[in-house]
């Protein structure tokens, strides 16, 4: 639905996101490369945003694109997502 919404930030303005404190939420696949991981994971913990990683089906069922990380812009979003996640 974030999706649909318009509501998620990814390619070339996901970091931007997280740096601009739009990002609410970060998730990125299982399969994203190590330095990929460490970039979002420090630019995150820097800038007090969630970051979650999830296995690469599920990822690749939720986004139908070829990506491999994207945020959620919208906290109402992030919050039932992550509310979803831990229930």
């Amino acid at each position: 639905m974030a999706f649909k919404a318009g509501k998620v930030s990814f390619g070339s303005t996901l970091i931007p996101s997280i740096q601009d404190n739009e990002a609410k939420l970060v998730i990125y696949s299982s399969k994203c490369g190590q330095n990929r991981k460490k970039k979002l994971n420090d630019k995150c913990n820097f800038y007090h945003v969630e970051c979650v990683e999830i296995n690469e089906l599920i990822f690749n069922e939720i986004t139908q694109k070829n990506i491999q990380s994207f945020s959620i812009t919208d906290s109402g979003f992030a919050r039932s997502i992550m509310n979803e996640m831990k229930g």
